[in-house]
């Protein structure tokens, strides 16, 4: 079987690809970006990069820096067109399953030349807000709606996505709700008990959507001695989180590691340190089923969770294994969860019982794999 995958380049795309490595399926990946060179881990995929670009010419980097608009005016002519250049793939490989991940990036690109071929089976997968959000992100309905037309194949990263797609149209099948990398590794020697946890690790999205302030600004409403004792983590900080926090004379009297949104921390050190954390709080206006907060509840660290869509619903029980944040815009009851978890030891021991039996369960990677293998051999069966 060959499958051909559309998407850009992301962590979640290369481990879900990453499941079917003894599949024994012929797996191609056209990066829908082009961006960067071939991708290490996962080498034994067919990579097709490189495609952009008819001439890599010399001082190309110098004007594309210094003299933009004219690099611009280049570019138009200089720049293949993404759907001629699958089009022209699609020929060459002939694929049995194209299966797209992301809607504008990846799918809206190759949309008129899937059309054009109705025989040829096509898997959407959805990630994040590209189905919850659709309107805030810029996508017409009428085009969203002619995209989901298309599709044969649908999945999802949580259940909400799927209603709001039937609502849309969508009459095909539906594969059910995937995390967005396939599955989570646990290891479970770095999940500590509730007495050795020091940390409280905040997720620094402040991007329009991810909205990591608000929980800056909440923890400073709160008495300082809630937070001597421990060190906060903001892994993912935007610029403007990281200014905040530096010019606060608050956190100033804090112990605070940040990681920049950017740098580079293997998943493996991240998990780790979620495994030392008391509480893991993430807060949006917008998102799928968060890959983060699976993670953090998987690794024991008590889930704080704003609910766009009432999607963290789907895993959070409010009040029994994390709180959920009903208005990602008021400091004053984000404050106010981030107390009572801190306050309640009991709550939170219970809470880490449950939660890590809730994703070894219904989300381990190693249990994930056939269900996502045998996906691919149904549709041709």
């Amino acid at each position: 079987m060959k499958i051909l995958m559309i998407a850009i380049p992301n962590h979640h795309f290369f481990q879900w690809v990453n499941q079917l490595k003894e599949s024994g399926y012929e797996v191609y990946w056209f990066d829908s970006t082009d961006g960067g060179n071939k991708v290490d881990r996962i080498d034994w995929v067919y990579q097709i990069k490189g495609w952009k670009l008819k001439y890599n010419y010399p001082l190309r980097h110098f004007f594309k820096k210094k003299l933009p608009q004219i690099y611009k005016v280049i570019q138009k002519y200089n720049e293949r067109k993404i759907a001629a250049v699958f089009e022209k793939v699609l020929k060459k490989i002939q694929p049995d399953i194209v299966h797209c991940f992301e809607m504008r990036l990846a799918g809206f690109p190759i949309l008129e030349i899937m059309e054009q071929r109705p025989d040829l089976k096509f898997i959407y997968s959805s990630w994040g807000s590209d189905i919850y959000f659709f309107k805030e992100l810029g996508v017409q309905k009428e085009q969203f709606c002619r995209f989901l037309a298309r599709v044969d194949y649908l999945i999802t990263d949580c259940k909400r996505d799927y209603e709001i797609a039937k609502q849309n149209g969508f009459k095909n099948i539906y594969f059910g709700a995937y995390i967005g990398n396939g599955g989570l590794t646990i290891n479970e020697k770095d999940i500590q008990a509730i007495n050795k946890r020091n940390i409280f690790i905040i997720k620094g999205y402040e991007d329009g959507i991810g909205k990591a302030l608000k929980v800056i600004e909440a923890i400073e409403l709160l008495p300082l001695v809630l937070f001597q004792k421990l060190e906060i983590v903001i892994y993912s900080a935007d610029v403007s989180v990281k200014e905040k926090v530096e010019n606060s004379s608050f956190f100033k009297l804090l112990k605070v590691k940040i990681y920049s949104r950017g740098q580079f921390i293997a998943n493996a050190d991240l998990l780790e340190i979620m495994g030392k954390s008391k509480i893991h709080i993430a807060n949006s206006i917008s998102d799928g089923m968060p890959n983060a907060l699976l993670e953090a509840m998987g690794m024991g660290a008590f889930p704080i969770q704003s609910n766009p869509g009432n999607v963290s619903e789907e895993v959070i029980e409010h009040g029994v294994n994390g709180f959920l944040i009903s208005n990602p815009l008021d400091i004053h009851e984000i404050a106010g969860w981030i107390e009572k978890a801190l306050l309640n030891n009991q709550l939170r021991e219970e809470a880490q019982t449950y939660n890590i039996n809730l994703v070894s369960k219904n989300y381990n990677r190693e249990n994930l794999k056939q269900d996502i293998v045998q996906l691919y051999k149904g549709i041709l069966s």
